[in-house]
């Protein structure tokens, strides 16, 4: 629901006439209640933002028994927070930095949807030379992989008209879920292998070999790790799923934090 004057209006209105009836009271009953009159009553149901009175719809409500929630945690605030985190900003640039030596154009946090919809991919690379985009979504935590599968699904229907903005003509599209390189990462991975594998059925292996245009074939998404500090040539590294020996430099999201505000 849109939250604008209106539509709380007649949200509260419909909460507190359903209650009322439910509870079998007239609306002179419920008004004597709570201590007011029933014109009072009558302009509170009536759905006219005008006459909604926040202490009293309160106080109405919380005698109906009626609960109030508020949903904050819509797929594109959700990402946004994260973004201005320090470690999901040090993951970010560290990949941009590689995708712009490969030959891409990057850019970051790209806005997307709007209102409640509104959402903001992580990077959106393209590549002039063959007209690829690259959707990259990064996690430096796993939490809740089927968010991350819905949200996925939402940047790939939006990158084309979000890269037409930016005067570009892709003509083939794949996404990427780049990881910071964690020991708790890894073990996520591990635990949701099978749902990953859905949506993200290539390697990093797969992901470099794309990058630097050893391969045309495009896969449907990539899931790779990163290490923002590291210098290695070779940037993007396997998960442990996927056949990587080498352990992951950080235990946890607080260890990179740490280790990275050092620097």
């Amino acid at each position: 629901m849109e939250l604008n004057g209106g539509l709380l209006g007649r949200a509260i209105a419909r909460a507190i006439r359903m209650a009322r009836t439910e509870c079998g009271w007239p609306q002179e009953e419920l008004a004597q209640r709570l201590q007011t009159n029933q014109t009072k009553i009558w302009r509170l149901e009536s759905g006219d933002a005008k006459y909604v009175d926040v202490e009293l719809a309160g106080r109405a409500l919380t005698l109906l028994g009626v609960r109030v929630r508020f949903d904050t945690g819509t797929l594109g605030l959700a990402g946004r927070r994260e973004q201005r985190d320090v470690v999901h900003a040090a993951c970010a640039s560290w990949v941009m930095r590689r995708l712009t030596r490969a030959g891409f154009i990057v850019r970051l946090e790209v806005e997307v949807g709007k209102d409640r919809y509104r959402g903001w991919i992580d990077l959106l690379a393209y590549r002039p030379s063959d007209g690829a985009l690259l959707i990259v979504e990064i996690k430096t935590e796993i939490r809740d992989v089927g968010a991350i599968q819905r949200t996925v699904s939402w940047y790939q229907r939006e990158a084309w008209a979000a890269a037409r903005t930016f005067g570009w003509v892709p003509n083939q599209s794949t996404i990427a879920l780049v990881l910071l390189e964690s020991v708790e990462n890894d073990a996520r991975v591990a635990a949701n292998r099978s749902a990953l594998r859905l949506m993200f059925p290539a390697s990093a292996d797969d992901l470099a070999s794309w990058i630097e245009g050893e391969t045309d074939e495009v896969p449907r998404g990539f899931i790779a790790m990163v290490d923002p500090r590291s210098r290695r040539r070779s940037w993007l590294l396997a998960t442990r799923s996927d056949g990587r020996r080498t352990p992951a430099p950080y235990a946890d999201y607080r260890d990179a934090a740490q280790r990275l505000s050092r620097r």
